[in-house]
């Protein structure tokens, strides 16, 4: 019988994701075609690749949860470019009509809600990585959502209000820490960190790891995230760290899977 705590925690992650991405069509949802060609952080890569992206990813993740078959023939497909089918994806999607990659995302974006809810909360689907349950992928899809929609609205010139629903990506911050060092061909600390961040929405603090743990992390929530996602460079960011490997951390974080990205120079505007 499926734990019902677990089942109220996935079911919190479901409506999140659901929010985050009904934050980021509020964005997009009245931009021109000419706004939808406006160019993101991201070098490259407009508003119309950032959506894009997203709906692909999305679409891989829906496919995953009710198409094996047809996931699996997603992965054949990266497999033969695995170092370029991600920005595959996206140039294909922006070669839509703003108008209709907007409906398709939407449309997808509802599907996977369906999706995720009548999910087996104990059921790992696959994925290119290891396979994940539908809570677990439900948090990815929330922290690439929250990312890209940050490269969204630095594109637009707005600054968006910082919600609990960070916690998700805190969350996978933190859990990545070993990746992290991993990907950088580093070995990892064989003890772990205290991780205190300020709550966007609150002054209670979210806290991971031993508190009596020698090397921490300490700040704001929100500049932890975008540290993770490489959103703002670490000079940019109000982050404290005690001891030489939480201070190494800092430098390599990152909460996505694959190469460590180029991340943004200092004194980037946010």
């Amino acid at each position: 019988m499926p734990d019902p705590s677990a089942a109220d925690a996935a079911a919190a992650v479901f409506a999140d994701l659901r929010e985050e991405g009904r934050e980021l069509d509020s964005l997009v949802g009245d931009l021109t075609d000419r706004d939808w060609g406006r160019a993101t952080p991201a070098p490259g890569w407009t508003i119309t690749h950032q959506i894009a992206h997203l709906h692909w990813t999305d679409r891989a993740s829906l496919l995953s949860l009710t198409d094996a078959t047809g996931f699996g023939r997603m992965v054949e497909e990266a497999l033969t470019s695995p170092d370029t089918f991600v920005d595959k994806g996206a140039r294909e999607g922006a070669e839509l009509p703003p108008a209709e990659l907007l409906a398709r995302w939407r449309t997808t974006r509802a599907a996977l809600d369906e999706a995720l809810a009548a999910a087996s909360p104990d059921v790992r689907f696959p994925w290119y990585g290891p396979p994940m349950k539908a809570a677990s992928m439900a948090s990815a899809r929330m922290m690439e959502t929250w990312a890209h929609g940050q490269d969204v609205a630095d594109a637009l010139g707005v600054r968006r209000t910082p919600t609990a629903r960070l916690r998700h990506v805190a969350r996978i911050g933190v859990r990545a820490r070993d990746y992290a060092y991993a990907v950088h061909g580093l070995p990892a600390p064989t003890e772990q960190f205290r991780v205190e961040l300020t709550a966007p929405d609150g002054p209670r603090a979210w806290t991971y790891g031993p508190p009596d743990a020698p090397q921490r992390i300490t700040g704001p929530a929100l500049d932890f995230c975008l540290l993770v996602t490489q959103r703002a460079h670490r000079a940019d960011l109000a982050l404290t760290a005690t001891g030489p490997d939480a201070d190494r951390w800092l430098d390599i974080a990152q909460a996505f899977a694959g190469p460590a990205g180029a991340g943004r120079e200092p004194g980037a505007a946010r």
